[in-house]
């Protein structure tokens, strides 16, 4: 069962303008150098009208987070009911995530902040609502497979799962490295990148028919 709090629906337009208001203020200055007051100008509001929708400032911090969630978690639910090989479930979820990351770059850089953060509370909060919510949902499809005797019984889930997921990470931090790079013609097609891994990921790279 999906966690309800990371699904819960933004009620009102407000409240949709402060977690934008919050998400482009975190993104440029990291939490610590945030006020609710810079937060409540941006947003065009109070800040008691911030503290009617959210406790305080953490928790409007990991209320933007969870937009991120939610959309990684509505991809999910859209793969897992689609016709198909596991395979083409994991690959639909893979480049369907990257142009989430693409599509919500200050979203995606503060969970990266985050979540590298040695010692970092809301990282470690983070992290549990990425596992909690996507990850080991995505642990459990690599399972489903092997129990479809699609995917090999010796493959650890788990490992599959986060090379899903950090190579689309990658994809995102090392873009404009890779912009230099001539033969790295994927660079300007998300879509491309994303099967091209999960081909590799999922075939391997020997011939067929190699040991």
């Amino acid at each position: 069962m999906q966690n309800q709090s990371a699904n819960k629906t933004i009620q009102s337009d407000g409240e949709q303008a402060i977690l934008e208001a919050a998400e482009i203020l975190f993104a440029q200055k990291g939490f610590d150098s945030v006020s609710m007051s810079a937060i409540a100008g941006l947003a065009n509001t109070s800040k008691p009208n911030i503290y009617h929708h959210f406790k305080n400032k953490n928790d409007l911090y990991l209320a933007v987070m969870k937009t991120a969630v939610r959309r990684s978690s509505a991809l999910l639910d859209a793969v897992e009911d689609a016709p198909g090989t596991f395979s083409q479930r994991l690959t639909g979820f893979s480049t369907g995530q990257l142009k989430n990351i693409l599509g919500h770059k200050r979203s995606t850089q503060l969970i990266l902040r985050e979540t590298l953060t040695e010692d970092s509370q809301q990282g470690q909060e983070i992290t549990r609502l990425v596992m909690g919510e996507v990850f080991s949902r995505l642990v459990e499809m690599v399972h489903q497979g092997q129990l479809d005797k699609e995917f090999r019984d010796d493959i650890d889930p788990t490992l599959a799962a986060f090379m899903i997921i950090s190579a689309n990470m990658f994809f995102f931090q090392a873009s404009p490295i890779m912009q230099h790079i001539p033969e790295a013609e994927f660079i300007d097609d998300a879509s491309t990148y994303s099967q091209g891994v999960m081909d590799v990921l999922i075939n391997g790279m020997l011939r067929r028919g190699d040991s």
